[in-house]
């Protein structure tokens, strides 16, 4: 798990669509701290901040510490809102951090060892099926990536969630199958090769006769 970061915000008092739009013009994007059996807290951001933090990537998969107005929240982000055309933040919620809290999270799927894989050395090409994989874990255990390791794997080969060995106290959300996260696919020359020769030469038609006068 990664450092925890900080993120600057600033109590707010009034709600609503009006009020939303205020904040907006003014360079601050409106907010919300929600669960853990306490009381909502309407918050606000500001713009570079905001926007800097949700392209930054894995946005709703890292805890965050808000800093509002010296009170620190510990909390992850599990919603926001962009404007559907200029693509800048129109909201965030957030979502406290209790002290047994498990969450649900997209993890980021990063495969190793390529180079031991029998199949990507004969040319073989790594399908990715499930580029994250949704996991229960707990709030201040959550991981950074899901590794998969290829030493053996070979063309025709799929890998299951049951050959990734997760991190302790981490389980995936989908138990009812053992999922694909990805296979190795033969390289198209190796698909063809076996079409080669196969087809005769079809017989070319005869040459019509010549009509008579």
């Amino acid at each position: 798990m990664s450092e925890t970061k900080v993120l600057n915000a600033q109590a707010r008092d009034g709600v609503g669509k009006g009020a939303a739009r205020e904040l907006r013009r003014q360079g601050l994007v409106p907010a919300v701290i929600y669960g853990d059996k306490k009381a909502p807290v309407a918050i606000s951001l500001a713009y570079k901040d905001a926007y800097k933090f949700i392209y930054a990537g894995g946005f709703l998969s890292h805890i965050l510490e808000l800093n509002v107005d010296g009170t620190k929240h510990l909390v992850i982000p599990r919603d926001y809102q962009l404007d559907a055309v200029k693509d800048f933040p129109l909201h965030v919620d957030f979502l406290r951090i209790g002290k047994d809290t498990r969450l649900n999270v997209q993890v980021h799927v990063h495969f190793i060892n390529e180079e031991a894989s029998p199949g990507l050395k004969r040319g073989g090409t790594l399908n990715v099926v499930r580029h994250t994989v949704e996991v229960s874990a707990p709030a201040n255990a959550i991981p950074e990536e899901i590794t998969v390791d290829m030493s053996g794997f070979d063309i025709g080969d799929s890998i299951h969630i049951s050959t990734v060995t997760l991190p302790k106290g981490v389980t995936p959300t989908i138990t009812d199958r053992d999922f694909t996260i990805a296979t190795i696919v033969a390289p198209s020359a190796l698909k063809s090769a076996g079409d080669d020769g196969e087809a005769e030469e079809e017989a070319p038609a005869p040459a019509a006769e010549p009509k008579a006068e």
